[in-house]
């Protein structure tokens, strides 16, 4: 900084240094992530100033959008009515999500927080409260809970074909709120995630769930069909699959119950079978492909696709086991038709724990 003899001080960039405006992330102190932009462009782009970056040559700009918004600019929010603070209307809410330029094939929605009233209690269907996507590749409608959960969302070709994104309310009051992080993802994007993917996770080891998941309090989700992908990391040829940690103190684990009456043991059931066909899924579903039991010698030489029931395990039985695939690339279809009563009762859905295991000689 000089001063120009008036009193005041110049900012100038220091000599050799370039920033990349609208590149870098920044992060505000309530949460949201923006971009950083020149001092005096982010009002006039629709933004919310969010404190400096750049080393203060830039304001970290934040995009907000709730209902009836239009959104071009990467990284919007769309949030509740009344944000931060939740919002106990009922109606409609929508946005409207135009791409930012035509070399856009995907947009991702991570639902940094996410809380609607969740699905009835006999078919577990959501018929008060609905998050629903249009306009790009199928997705399933949720409700409840989805904090920390994505999607990915095919865009499809050219320029002209904007993604809706929908939230109905109806019913009973409830303290609803969400506040939803659209990405907009460039076709040649390392980011970008395989064809089909409802879900796309990366990283050697993680966790997956279905919406609305919670061991105490959640509903598995009616009506859902989607993939959930795991990118095959480099020198790895299988993954594993565990039932998440269920609660402290000698309660089973309520982690995967996707079909029975998950109040009392229900054991693995696996494979498709046919209708009423015992130990089979036929209804509700989790697709493992060619999955067996981890730890088993020798390793069966028979393996199954289907899995459901209330235990986690590659074969019938009510002790849960850590279960392994070999095919790559390495993907999950969840299946749930509409109906759960009188069969399926308080079914959670599930939590998996994966783990990429290293090629070796053998395999």
């Amino acid at each position: 900084m000089t001063s120009n003899g008036t009193g005041y001080t110049n900012h100038f960039l220091p000599i050799f240094t370039v920033y990349q405006w609208g590149q870098g992330l920044c992060s505000a102190a309530s949460g949201e992530y923006g971009s950083c932009q020149p001092n005096n462009e982010c009002v006039l782009r629709g933004g919310i100033p969010a404190g400096p970056c750049a080393g203060g040559y830039g304001t970290c700009c934040i995009f907000m959008a709730s209902c009836g918004g239009v959104v071009r600019e990467n990284g919007t929010y769309f949030v509740n009515p009344n944000h931060p603070d939740s919002t106990d209307g009922t109606g409609s809410c929508q946005l409207t999500i135009l791409k930012m330029h035509p070399d856009i094939c995907q947009v991702r929605l991570d639902f940094d927080h996410f809380s609607l009233n969740g699905p009835e209690i006999v078919n577990h269907i959501c018929n008060t409260d609905q998050f629903l996507v249009s306009g790009g590749s199928p997705a399933p409608t949720i409700c409840g809970s989805a904090t920390g959960e994505h999607m990915y969302i095919d865009a499809g070709m050219g320029q002209s074909n904007p993604i809706i994104l929908t939230v109905i309310t109806s019913g009973p009051s409830f303290p609803r709120s969400w506040r939803v992080r659209i990405s907009q993802i460039p076709c040649g994007a390392i980011a970008k995630a395989d064809q089909g993917c409802l879900q796309y996770h990366t990283g050697v080891s993680g966790r997956v769930k279905s919406f609305n998941f919670d061991p105490v309090n959640g509903r598995q989700l009616s009506n859902q069909d989607y993939s959930i992908c795991i990118r095959t990391e480099r020198n790895f040829c299988s993954i594993q699959y565990t039932a998440c940690p269920g609660a402290v103190g000698g309660n089973r684990s309520r982690t995967f119950t996707l079909s029975g009456n998950s109040n009392s043991i229900v054991q693995a059931m696996v494979g498709g079978g046919t209708q009423g066909s015992p130990n089979s899924c036929t209804n509700d579903w989790l697709m493992v492909p060619c999955a067996k039991i981890a730890d088993r010698l020798p390793m069966a030489s028979t393996c199954e696709d289907k899995i459901c029931g209330g235990t986690f395990n590659a074969e019938v039985s009510s002790v849960e086991r850590t279960v392994v695939s070999t095919i790559r690339p390495f993907r999950l279809a969840f299946h749930a038709d509409s109906v759960e009563a009188p069969t399926d009762v308080d079914n959670r859905g599930f939590c998996l724990d994966y783990v990429q295991q290293p090629c070796t000689s053998n395999k």
